[in-house]
């Protein structure tokens, strides 16, 4: 036994702190009554989705390296990143509700009074390593530290671009809350944040944080950070109701129909932050286009446009073929085909989904015309994507 421990012990030695620690003792065993948990691993709502992209590797390979491709993936200038101050967060919003895109996924919502930030992410690289993997188009708005204190941290799910380990290890030295799918709170844990500070939730359960509830809802996705994806960390998108207020944030999802089911138990929304770049034929079923993110957010509305749509999930890291600009073209058509707001802020400019709106395609200076691949005008389409199974090596 001795002896075959040894590879094992070294294996764990090359083991970076950034893949975080797999679910054990009680958490695990929490992980097996779950309801979405079957087979030994958790299940997407609406049947499996692919694990590897579809299509030939080659045909993907050569759009990622195609040269024309890799110039439309990156602004050719700086991204007009907005510099917020203290002043700007220290000021009350007006309509007890205000929302500070930081870029990607990564949101500082304040809410009927209440600190939120999701998905936060101010690491340099969406990677285990610091010296690859995809780089920030952009800098962070602010410092973490110049951010003030934040009442909740809530993350979507374990991927590197939502969840960035010395984003965490910094936000551990603070008092706030962390709001987490089950599982998720190992790595945090490994990571210095203490068992007390954990809420962990399954699909569908609810955590107070002061005068907010927070609610993890379904998403369709996956997980994994190490070499070996178990899928024993769930992901989840987020509806969080204060007093006043309602807003949801879809971290990464797939387009399905539970986004009628989730509206109509916790809907209406002042304002939705949606997913919408990252997208490829390659991967269908685990990303939406900007069309599919409008969809998402009538569903959510109960079916007619209302409330603001924020596109997520664009415009930091280079993550998928398409021009890094498109989704902002894409969902301003697609927008507009229904009558629904958007907002469409720099990183770092705070706004009122009850006030004005910025509308403002900041990105057209910096980017080649962008060829439209969609129906200008048409509705967004409703229909499910075929179910599949797909493993992006967790850094989607």
């Amino acid at each position: 036994m001795a002896a075959s421990s040894a590879p094992r012990a070294g294996l764990t030695a090359l083991r970076p702190p950034a893949f975080g620690a797999e679910p054990a003792g009680e958490r695990m065993a929490r992980i097996r009554r779950s309801p979405h948990f079957a087979n030994g691993v958790f299940q997407n709502p609406g049947g499996p989705a692919r694990m590897r992209p579809s299509g030939s590797g080659r045909d993907m390979a050569k759009q990622f390296l195609d040269k024309d491709s890799r110039s439309r993936r990156a602004p050719r200038g700086t991204i007009p990143v907005h510099p917020t101050t203290v002043a700007d967060l220290n000021r009350p919003p007006a309509t007890g509700l205000r929302l500070t895109w930081m870029g990607h996924s990564s949101v500082l919502a304040e809410i009927d009074g209440q600190r939120v930030l999701f998905d936060p992410v101010w690491g340099e690289r969406c990677s285990p390593f610091p010296f690859a993997g995809p780089k920030r188009l952009h800098p962070v708005p602010l410092p973490l530290t110049a951010l003030g204190p934040v009442d909740v941290v809530v993350i979507s799910h374990d991927h590197y671009d939502h969840l960035d380990m010395p984003t965490i290890k910094e936000l551990a030295g603070t008092d706030t809350v962390f709001a987490v799918p089950l599982g998720v709170g190992a790595h945090l844990e490994r990571w210095g944040v203490s068992a007390d500070r954990l809420r962990e939730l399954d699909w569908q359960e609810s955590t107070r944080v002061g005068g907010l509830t927070l609610t993890a809802t379904p998403a369709r996705h996956f997980c994994g950070r190490g070499l070996r994806n178990t899928q024993h960390t769930l992901w989840a998108s987020w509806v969080v109701a204060g007093e006043r207020h309602r807003i949801y944030h879809s971290g990464d999802t797939g387009y399905f129909e539970g986004f009628r089911d989730i509206g109509a138990a916790h809907g209406p929304f002042d304002a939705t932050m949606i997913q919408v770049g990252a997208y490829s034929e390659f991967w269908p079923d685990i990303h939406m286009t900007p069309e599919e993110g409008v969809r998402s957010h009538l569903d959510l509305q109960g079916g007619d446009p209302a409330g603001v749509l924020m596109p997520i999930h664009w415009g930091t890291f280079n993550l998928a073929p398409h021009p890094w600009a498109e989704p902002g073209e894409w969902m301003t058509d697609a927008a507009a085909a229904v009558g629904q707001a958007v907002a469409f802020p720099r990183p770092g400019a705070p706004f009122e989904p009850g006030g004005d709106l910025p509308a403002e395609p900041w990105w057209r200076p910096l980017t080649r015309p962008v060829t439209r691949t969609w129906k200008t005008g048409s509705p967004p389409r409703s229909e499910e994507t075929p179910s599949n199974d797909l493993d992006l090596a967790g850094d989607r």
